[in-house]
């Protein structure tokens, strides 16, 4: 039953690729609805985003693996690659019956419900908490120093947002938070299937700043009807 099973999860997941690889245009917009920007004077509504095409994702966890090695580099005289362990990852494929895999990393949601929770008193000299916002990528990051493993703004992102946000078992202190790869998603360079996407978009499309269950339940709807 269990072979059986896995049998139909593969079918489906073959026949939703060649759908969108093969022209299936309605089925891939329509699952992602993202739109680019066209309201230039509002700026929340602009951010520059890893997105996926869930019509193609095939849960393969490449993404983990290349996340890790990137962003937990060893140096041995030399810099390199590092810990290839999907534990590290701030980027984790999050899998549903029936066959939807869902990649879920940091939306940078421009009203930055993490960084509001955190309690540490902004510094007047640059306006930061332990959390901040980096220039140029925009990305959410700790001050670590700063930090006092309180664990508020990990609550903060489960309960309103994506839920990527999780607190380091020794020190309480963030973990999960895309780094962008410093504007080169290390991701989206080594999706086998080119399901990952780092573009501009609309901060108001359906699945921007959802957690995995949340896009879960709105695929299986449109993909099968449950």
């Amino acid at each position: 039953m269990e072979e059986l099973k896995n049998t139909n999860d593969q079918s489906r997941r073959k026949f939703l690729k060649q759908v969108a690889i093969g022209g299936g245009v309605t089925i891939a917009l329509g699952n992602l609805s993202f739109t680019f920007i066209e309201d230039e004077k509002n700026p929340l509504l602009e951010k520059k985003v890893i997105i996926c095409n869930y019509s193609i994702c095939a849960g393969c966890k490449t993404c983990e693996i290349s996340c890790s090695a990137y962003n937990f580099k060893s140096i041995n005289g030399k810099q390199t690659f590092g810990l290839v362990n999907p534990k590290h990852t701030n980027i984790k494929v999050h899998q549903f019956n029936p066959a939807l895999d869902i990649p879920a990393t940091c939306a940078g949601c421009p009203d930055t419900p993490c960084i509001n929770a955190c309690p540490i008193t902004i510094n007047p000299e640059t306006g930061e908490k332990a959390l901040y916002v980096k220039e140029g990528t925009m990305a959410i990051a700790v001050h670590e120093d700063k930090c006092v493993g309180c664990g508020l703004c990990a609550k903060a992102c489960e309960t309103e947002r994506v839920g990527v946000i999780r607190r380091n078992s020794k020190t309480g202190k963030p973990e999960g938070l895309c780094t962008y790869c410093d504007g080169d998603p290390s991701c989206v360079k080594n999706c086998p299937y080119g399901a990952l996407s780092y573009i501009t978009v609309n901060t108001e499309y359906e699945f921007f700043g959802k957690s995995p269950e949340e896009i879960a339940e709105i695929l299986s709807k449109r993909f099968y009807g449950v």
